[in-house]
């Protein structure tokens, strides 16, 4: 297919409003899709990786505006690409609206192109060649790759390409949008979709399965050792409603620490991040432990804790310490040390356990592990409110946050945020918002960001509701300078827009209806309690939450 074909079946997407259209568009799409099924099936998300691979693009929006502005002309700059997005609001209309075809005899220069048509496959194999590039010189040799693309393209393929490169697609396509779509478009049950893309986090894969092999070849796919998968989630609740729904709850400990999911092949070990992100360079000493134990192949959820020289928790910010690290790793493992505390098992010694209860993979994963194992979280099965509330205070004298309160007959669901796993915390509520914008400093901070504009998620982007100054000290202000200042969209005096990239943990009084912010809500008295380094934009809290937090106050 060409990728102008594609562009112009996006345009008609997004121009839809009714959710039955826009997935109708999206099957007509699919069942024309041809060999190019599997890169579709992503770039319609915004996607040129599956959900479980590390790559990307590592494209920033500076360097984006580069390559526009050479192919639009020798008068151009990348300056003024980015004014003109400060005037029209979105990166695709703005590569839209120049003449980037004009350049079309440079592009052999970078694609290595001409005039022909630009394919989706030609374009999904340039875009996987431009990630692959490192070292010295390869900021500009990306800015070389995306020129030769933008210089072949026509308004609407720039428009595209352009939301595609810096992961802004948001046409309306949504992951259940495509799950229904390739059920639709080649006759397989939706559950039998949703199922496999929870296995394998690989919606090219499964739908170009669907299409060739039908609902039985969906059935085979299985959890892959080395592919993570999305950790299932848990909501806000309490001990009575948890015995009230269940009878008995599961009870564990909820740790102050960062989620993590082992891969153990049966000799190496993997580790990866709650967004699945790859992190075992970074923790030695819990790659160490698990190959040191563990004598069978095994995939396994847990949480990693930061301990101080006498084995006492530290705070979670210790952890992420941790997780960012990627040089002098020795060195950070001597000031801060890190523990595996075990609490799930997806796979043991070749078999899937996802579909099975709670105490069945909870007895699986202690079977992996010497009796006592102080790497296995404990269980408690109780029906006696009395008895989790002493457990709960437990935690809290052992300095952990609280406890988690679960389904012991519930199975595993990746990624789904349902009510058969609860946490129950003492705290103060808070939010995960997004960045979408900042405030440069006055006086001796001119130039560091003092201020920082919150979002929360919606249908179709964010929605501000409010901004936070307090509770960041200064030498955090000027780390999150730093990060922030690759992720600059525009400026306007000392407003800055932010590309949706980093999320805040955010602490407040509560939560009042305000027409001050496009959400129609405001955070008072909001307060930064940390940067949330294993979610990204797409795990932070909805306007929906927010809605609802607002209604039970």
């Amino acid at each position: 297919m060409e990728f102008a074909a594609f562009a112009d079946r996006a345009e008609e997407i997004e121009a839809e409003s009714a959710d039955t259209a826009i997935t109708e568009a999206v099957t007509d799409l699919f069942t024309d899709a041809g060999s190019d099924l599997p890169t579709l099936a992503r770039f319609v998300q915004g996607r040129v990786f599956p959900a479980y691979e590390a790559r990307t693009l590592d494209i920033g929006p500076r360097l984006c505006y580069e390559a526009i502005a050479r192919a639009a002309g020798q008068n151009i700059s990348a300056d003024d690409v980015e004014q003109r997005l400060a005037d029209m609001g979105e990166i695709g209309a703005v590569a839209a609206s120049y003449d980037l075809g004009g350049q079309q005899g440079l592009a052999a220069f970078g694609a290595g192109g001409g005039s022909d048509a630009l394919t989706v496959a030609e374009l999904d194999a340039e875009l996987r060649d431009l990630a692959a590039v490192d070292g010295s010189g390869s900021q500009g040799t990306k800015v070389d790759i995306l020129f030769g693309l933008f210089s072949r393209c026509s308004p609407t393929e720039a428009s595209y390409l352009a939301r595609l490169v810096l992961s802004e697609m948001r046409i309306g396509v949504g992951e259940g949008t495509v799950r229904d779509a390739v059920a639709a478009a080649f006759g397989v049950p939706v559950d039998a979709v949703e199922r496999a893309v929870q296995v394998s986090n690989d919606y090219g894969m499964v739908a170009e399965v669907a299409r060739d092999e039908g609902e039985a070849g969906l059935d085979t796919i299985r959890l892959e050792i080395g592919r993570p998968v999305q950790a299932m989630l848990a909501q806000a609740g309490t001990v009575a409603g948890a015995l009230e729904d269940w009878d008995r709850a599961a009870v564990e400990w909820k740790y102050d620490g960062a989620r993590v999911q082992v891969h153990f092949d049966g000799e190496d070990a993997r580790l990866f991040s709650r967004n699945m992100e790859e992190v075992t360079d970074p923790l030695p000493e819990v790659v160490d432990t698990v190959e040191s134990t563990l004598d069978a192949p095994a995939i396994l959820d847990g949480e990693v804790v930061a301990v101080d020289a006498d084995g006492e928790p530290l705070p979670f910010q210790e952890v992420l310490r941790r997780f960012r690290r990627k040089h002098d790793v020795a060195a950070a493992r001597e000031n801060v040390a890190v523990r595996l505390h075990a609490f799930d098992c997806l796979h043991a010694d070749g078999e899937d356990l996802l579909d099975a209860p709670l105490e069945t993979r909870h007895d699986r994963l202690e079977s992996l592990f010497p009796p006592d194992s102080e790497i296995v979280s404990q269980m408690w099965l109780s029906d006696d409110a009395g008895g989790i509330e002493d457990l709960e205070t437990e935690a809290l004298d052992a300095e952990q946050e609280g406890i988690m309160l679960k389904d012991p007959t519930a199975s595993y669901s990746p990624g789904k945020r349902g009510k058969h796993w609860r946490k129950r915390k003492p705290d103060v509520e808070t939010l995960d918002c997004v960045v979408t914008g900042a405030e440069w400093g006055e006086g001796r901070r001119a130039n560091a960001l003092g201020s920082f504009e919150l979002s929360v998620r919606t249908d179709d982007g964010y929605a501000t509701v409010g901004n936070v100054a307090t509770g960041i000290t200064d030498a955090e202000l000027d780390d999150l300078t730093e990060r922030f200042e690759a992720h600059i969209r525009s400026e306007d005096g000392r407003d800055v827009t932010l590309d949706p990239a980093i999320v805040f943990e955010v602490g407040y009084e509560e939560i009042q209806a305000s027409q001050s912010y496009d959400s129609g809500y405001a955070l008072r008295f909001p307060r930064f309690i940390s940067v949330r380094e294993d979610k990204t934009p797409e795990d932070a809290d909805s306007l929906e939450r927010v809605k609802r937090l607002a209604a039970s106050q």
